[in-house]
């Protein structure tokens, strides 16, 4: 949510801000309408104000004549006029913040300078990790897969329909296996603390993270009892200090979290639906950091880079994309995506989004934070990443470490955890 002071004092930041998405169409009329509410806003309360003074000297006149034994039915019906004129412009100035709320609750954050314009297609590779493998003879993940036991996607549709996948075996070892590897990784050297979180939520976080309004039709819900299942652990890690005061100097915050993700919209298209590659429900590990503004920058490079460290243990070649400002998600100010390359279907994967979202999440969770005992409260910058996504992290190791026999060697890093040097 985008702070009123840059509606009233830089509009024209928002208005670029719109335009660099690309969405200056969509949202360029909104920015005006807003712009026109906060004047009448503004004007309402100023007039309101002039009201009340107007009304004040009035009620003093009137105390003066009563002690004087005078009379005041003039100035009486003054003052009820003068009320009756409060009353209108208090409902003035509440409708006007009422929409002008609603306004900035439907507006994308703004990027950052350093994002690129334009769409997907401006999208910067700014590294590379490993040499990808070439395609020759190497099956898609979802034969060898199925090959080997690991995933059965005929009985998760059966069972679920179509985007729902069953682990069995070795399969089911493995998940479990990345999931222990990344949690330990992340809380033994990144020094994140682990948490264990609901995986449905209500309304109030939906509406924290982003996700609602804007993205109520993707998300499953249980309507009878107001709450959504979580798209992933942002969601309910974040909104643990929704409505909170932190303490600066224990800054930086860092969580990792585990759970399963669930999204409505996978595969609505037509597009990627076969597979791991697009799913309704996944599992995930999570990084989120609440840091100061000042820090947010550095601390998105460090939140990257523990993303990373997770593909180079796994031995899976990786590039790292700035996602252009028409291609960065609604509550961000900043994207890197991480994408692994899959040999066996020729393209790069995302495992990855790791986002600053400055202060676009706290204002709407209302979490801030003091620096020191004397400084005034201020909103913490938000961070977070996927560290990672399992799906298409499987889909890689599947066909990245396939062998020409058609087992699958294990990552030397997650041998401890899976049991084993190779799958089949």
């Amino acid at each position: 949510m985008h702070d009123i002071r840059m509606v009233r004092d830089a509009a024209d930041a928002l208005r670029d801000g719109m335009r660099r998405r690309g969405k200056a169409e969509a949202y360029g009329p909104l920015v005006e309408r807003a712009v026109a509410l906060e004047a009448e806003r503004r004007a309402a309360i100023q007039a309101t104000e002039e009201k009340k003074a107007a009304r004040n000297i009035a009620s003093q006149e009137v105390a003066k004549r009563k002690k004087a034994g005078e009379s005041a039915d003039d100035l009486l019906a003054n003052a009820r006029a003068l009320g009756d004129e409060i009353g209108a412009l208090e409902q003035r100035q509440a409708a006007a913040q009422t929409e002008l709320d609603e306004i900035l609750m439907g507006l994308p954050n703004v990027t950052l300078p350093d994002v690129p314009e334009g769409d997907e297609t401006a999208n910067a590779v700014v590294r590379s990790w490993g040499t990808p493998r070439a395609a020759e003879s190497v099956a898609p993940h979802w034969d060898v897969g199925e090959k080997l036991g690991l995933i059965d996607l005929a009985r998760g549709a059966k069972i679920s329909g179509s985007g729902f996948v069953v682990y069995r075996g070795a399969g089911a070892r493995l998940q479990r296996a990345l999931i222990n590897f990344m949690l330990d990784l992340h809380t033994s050297k990144h020094g994140y603390e682990e948490a264990w979180v609901p995986l449905f939520v209500n309304r109030e976080s939906m509406t924290g993270t982003g996700q609602l309004p804007k993205f109520e039709e993707d998300m499953y819900a249980l309507r009878d009892d107001a709450l959504f299942a979580i798209p992933t652990a942002e969601v309910p890690v974040t909104n643990l200090f929704r409505d909170e005061l932190l303490d600066g100097a224990r800054f930086p915050l860092a969580m990792t979290a585990y759970s399963s993700c669930f999204r409505r919209e996978a595969g609505a298209a037509g597009k990627d639906t076969r597979g791991l590659l697009r799913v309704h429900q996944f599992d995930k590990v999570e990084l989120v950091r609440w840091v100061a503004p000042e820090e947010s920058a550095a601390q998105h490079e460090l939140l990257t880079g523990h993303a990373e460290a997770i593909l180079q243990a796994l031995e899976l070649p990786y590039r790292v994309l700035l996602l252009a400002a028409g291609d960065t998600g609604f509550a961000s100010a900043k994207t890197y995506d991480l994408e692994v390359f899959a040999p066996g279907i020729g393209r790069w994967l995302e495992v990855s989004s790791c986002s600053n979202f400055t202060d676009f999440q706290a204002r709407r969770a209302n979490i801030r934070f003091r620096g020191a005992p004397a400084e005034k409260p201020r909103f913490v910058h938000t961070l977070n990443g996927s560290a990672l996504a399992l799906p298409r992290v499987v889909a890689a190791i599947l066909e990245h470490h396939q062998r020409p026999d058609g087992t699958v060697a294990v990552p030397a890093a997650l041998q401890p955890y899976f049991g084993a040097a190779s799958i089949g």
